[in-house]
């Protein structure tokens, strides 16, 4: 029919950004937006839309790039529209209507969203982000921040090795900066009982100083290259230490105490790359986020593994590349 050969124009939203808020942290995202400028001027489930340009934000789990009002007077032509824009697309669930969407998504092309095998590399196709936001209009973003839909990274679970969940946050971070220690490379994990992000530094091959005032769980403590330190993070000086590849903290801390400790590091000049955890008690830090995001070469971001907490990447190729180094 004639309908459903032509494809009705789009209409494109010049310099909208949309950002995904974890499910639970609408409002740490919305007032991370507000501090940086980016005022909200509409609202649809956990999917803030500002004007542009696009900005970091920690607490946004995925960035929809560029989203368009698309018309879905049919299922077909929605699918259409969408197979028009790009292949790969990942529906984020509507409010309302969500058996239409179901019934749009089915014709789209298959993408597969299977669990990762750590450390299997994060996917490489782009993809695209869309929700229904009435029976016949669709939200639609061709490109997306995340290779995985909605920003959450699934993987094949290990269930019976490591000592605690805890090894998953360190699994998500090192795939999606897609960098990981390499065989041979020092790692020092500070906070490190009982074990799980020892055990993920160790299978990758590094030598690991595990520092805990608390003992490490035996079987990871009895793991080729690992060392257990019964110390405190925050004791330890850098001058005592030569060059250290990769500097990891899980540390249970108020993250205005974990800055301290990171400063005393990057000023030693003695850490090529830093992954920590920044684990807000109570109400959210953002003057120490904000200081943070603020260190030459960082990434701040909210992990699919984290609760209320930021993960802090610090790389020395991006630190150099940014004058930090």
């Amino acid at each position: 029919m004639r309908g459903e050969a032509m494809l009705e124009p789009c209409a494109v939203m010049s310099g909208t950004v949309g950002y995904l808020a974890p499910e639970g942290f609408l409002d740490e995202l919305r007032t991370e937006l507000g501090r940086a400028g980016a005022a909200v001027r509409a609202q649809h489930g956990r999917l803030l839309l500002t004007d542009g340009p696009a900005i970091r934000a920690a607490w946004a789990q995925d960035v929809w790039h560029d989203p368009r009002e698309l018309p879905a007077p049919s299922i077909k032509q929605a699918a259409g529209h969408l197979k028009a824009l790009q292949r790969n697309w990942a529906l984020l669930p509507p409010e309302r209507h969500y058996r239409r969407a179901r019934l749009i998504a089915a014709q789209l092309p298959h993408v597969s969203f299977k669990p990762l095998a750590f450390p299997q590399a994060p996917p490489r196709a782009p993809l695209g982000g869309w929700t229904l936001l009435q029976p016949e209009l669709m939200l639609a973003a061709p490109t997306t921040a995340s290779p995985f839909p909605h920003g959450e990274v699934a993987f094949v679970e290990d269930r019976t090795t490591p000592p605690n969940r805890a090894y998953l946050k360190l699994w998500e971070a090192l795939t999606v900066v897609d960098v990981r220690p390499q065989p041979g490379e020092l790692c020092l994990d500070l906070g490190a009982a009982p074990g799980g992000w020892t055990w993920v530094l160790q299978m990758l091959g590094a030598r690991v100083i595990a520092v805990d005032k608390a003992p490490l769980d035996p079987a990871i403590a009895r793991l080729p290259g690992v060392e257990a330190r019964r110390d405190s993070a925050f004791g330890l000086r850098p001058q005592h230490f030569q060059a250290v590849d990769w500097l990891c903290s899980d540390v249970v801390c108020y993250p205005a105490r974990l800055l301290e400790l990171v400063r005393r590091w990057l000023d030693a000049g003695r850490v090529r790359n830093f992954v920590c955890t920044l684990k807000f008690q109570g109400a959210t830090d953002f003057d120490t986020q904000d200081a943070f995001a603020a260190i030459p070469g960082s990434r701040l971001m909210h992990l699919a593994h984290n609760k209320h907490e930021l993960t802090w990447v610090n790389l020395e190729a991006e630190r150099a590349a940014a004058g930090g180094a």
